[in-house]
Parts: C-alpha cells; structure tokens; sequence
C-alpha cells in the first residue's frame, strides 16, 4: 500500500526554500513513529534538504537523474520502477515533495496528515487539485501545545473511499 506523510498549514503549504517554515517536535516525533521500519519514498530536493537518510527505514529516492547517488539509499527514475521494488511492502511512506505526491496520486490509498492550524509564508504546497471528494477520514488526533510545540496542531489520517 502506498501512503502518504505530511506536515501542511491551513492553506496546504508544505514548504518554505526546501525546508518546513514551522518547528514542530509532536510531528517530527509522529513522522518517526509512523514510519520507522518501512520503506520511505521521496524527492532528490526532499533527501538533500534532509542531508541524510533516514535511519531504521528503507531510504527510496525518485529522480529524473539518471546519474545521481546518494549512499544508503536506493535511486529510481521512474514510478512504475518504485512500485515494483516496494510492491511486497505492507505500507510504503511517500514523504514529499509536492511534484512526487503528484505523481504517486492515482495509487496512494492512505494519507497521515499533521496539520498545523496556522498559515505561513512558502513556496511549496500540496497540489491544488487534490480530488478531497475521494477521500475519507478515518482518524483524528489534537495535538498538545506546550513550551515546545507552539502552534496549534491535529494528526488526520485519510483513507481513499
């Protein structure tokens, strides 16, 4: 199963110059959570703006860059060649960024959502044409807001109906 990961703002805002625009530990902790021990798909912005692979998880990066590299993670070129390498996977994490939730957008079947109830300034977003009407909630979480989590904050989870 191919699922979605991510933090979003009111309006869908992802991020700001390949990095999130909010400090958030209840979803850094909830993202590792979440996926740790499974398979975790992404972007060559996304693994570069991370600076590393994520430990205890299978690292997958999608590039159209057919020379790229990055050690400890396995690189692909094409979607079709992702969902064969992770088609055995119980739940396989696609993380972003916002042209790779576009293009995994007919297959994915879950999404895990943090959103953060405020709105900020950035360049990235979920894309605009999301199909909503397909999807359902089936999970919702507040988060808490203490000294270190400063914006109000739900954990969503949907599932495509």
């Amino acid at each position: 199963m191919i699922s979605y990961i991510f933090a979003a703002d009111e309006n869908l805002l992802l991020g700001k110059d390949n990095d999130m625009p909010w400090y958030l530990p209840n979803d850094l902790q909830y993202f590792k959570k979440v996926t740790s021990g499974s398979t975790v798909v992404m972007g060559r912005k996304t693994f570069e703006s991370l600076g590393r692979p994520l430990p205890k998880r299978r690292n997958i990066i999608l590039t159209r860059d057919s020379s790229y590299k990055a050690e400890g993670c396995e690189v692909f070129h094409s979607i079709e060649d992702v969902l064969r390498a992770t088609a055995d996977e119980q739940e396989t994490f696609v993380i972003g960024g916002a042209n790779v939730f576009q293009l995994f957008h007919e297959v994915v079947e879950k999404m895990y959502i943090t959103k953060i109830k405020e709105t900020f300034n950035g360049d990235t977003y979920f894309p605009d044409n999301w199909p909503w009407e397909e999807w359902k909630l089936v999970e919702k979480t507040e988060g808490i807001v203490d000294e270190k989590n400063h914006y109000h904050h739900e954990f969503l989870v949907y599932e495509r109906m």
